[in-house]
């Protein structure tokens, strides 16, 4: 996959291009992807991803600080590369692009920079200047230019419609199961090791602490969940809480994500990790005492290595 920062001075074969934020690259993206794929190749052309290098949330929405998203551009772009798109679009999303309208982006960009003639979309997707480009104004827009316009069904499982946000819903929930099974593989967090309080060391299980690479990297809900450690190339399995730590933080609220990297014992404070999940274990429990929150993380040792083995 060719990666190209803006879209001057592209020299595409028949480009056939879909565009959208792809937030995760779920499989419901896939399938479009796949759509696309197969219908560039089908034309003797190369396919073509259109996305943003910031979320257009960032840049539209008044307050930010509660946005979270799933994936990181750079997790984007493996994410697309293993689709086998022959090119990804970078597009700098600001103020002033959003006010182009569906069908100037259209004669504007698509056609006279990219050079295209066919035209992807999903079933529910909108772009131009406040949304306005849904499929029969993309269509009417196209009528002027030598440029087809298809659209593609979602993509449906028994519990429901996948989107971005259903995901989003789904790891808020703490329904990891479901969030992974729609995105079609593990969802992770990527960060740095920090220094913490160390009191894992004292009940015998001690923790590195995460602080992710991105400030609007969704954090899922509360609680202890099985999950996959990655440190270089190395992987581990672990334990992880996400939470205030209620049993030993009595008097701090703050939030924080801590991993046991099981019967592992190197000083890793500073390193790069990694973390997929793959099951949540329990919800956050407050115990009266801190032998008790030991004997239960015995417990979720337990079920970690079961699910490992």
């Amino acid at each position: 996959m060719i990666i190209h920062e803006g879209y001057e001075n592209l020299n595409l074969v028949s480009p056939v291009v879909t565009l959208g934020v792809f937030d995760g690259v779920h499989r419901g993206h896939r399938a479009l992807l796949e759509s696309l794929v197969s219908r560039a190749l089908d034309m003797n052309g190369e396919s073509v991803v259109i996305t943003f290098s910031t979320h257009p949330k960032l840049v539209l929405d008044k307050y930010t600080d509660d946005l979270s998203f799933l994936t990181t551009t750079e997790e984007k772009i493996i994410l697309l590369e293993n689709s086998k798109v022959d090119h990804l679009v970078i597009v700098e999303f600001n103020k002033k692009f959003s006010q182009i309208s569906a069908c100037d982006f259209i004669e504007e960009v698509l056609v006279k920079k990219i050079g295209a003639k066919h035209l992807i979309i999903g079933y529910d997707h909108h772009f131009g200047r406040s949304g306005e480009g849904d499929f029969n104004t993309i269509a009417h827009c196209s009528e002027s230019h030598d440029f087809v316009v298809e659209q593609v069904q979602g993509l449906h499982t028994e519990e429901g419609a996948i989107s971005s946000s259903s995901i989003r819903d789904a790891l808020l929930n703490g329904s990891i199961d479901l969030a992974n099974k729609w995105l079609g593989y593990s969802y992770s967090i990527s960060g740095t090791i920090v220094g913490g309080r160390k009191i894992g060391r004292v009940i015998g299980f001690p923790t590195a602490n995460i602080e992710p690479d991105y400030k609007y990297k969704l954090i899922p809900a509360n609680g202890v969940y099985a999950v996959e450690v990655r440190l270089d190339k190395e992987r581990y399995p672990g334990m992880l809480s996400i939470g205030s730590n209620p049993t030993v933080n009595s008097d701090n609220k703050a939030r924080s994500i801590e991993v046991n990297i099981l019967d592992f014992n190197e000083d890793i404070y500073g390193r790069a990790i990694s973390v997929n999940f793959r099951k949540r274990l329990r919800d956050e429990v407050k115990y009266d005492t801190r032998e008790q929150l030991a004997e239960q993380m015995k417990l979720d040792k337990k079920q970690v290595m079961e699910l490992f083995m």
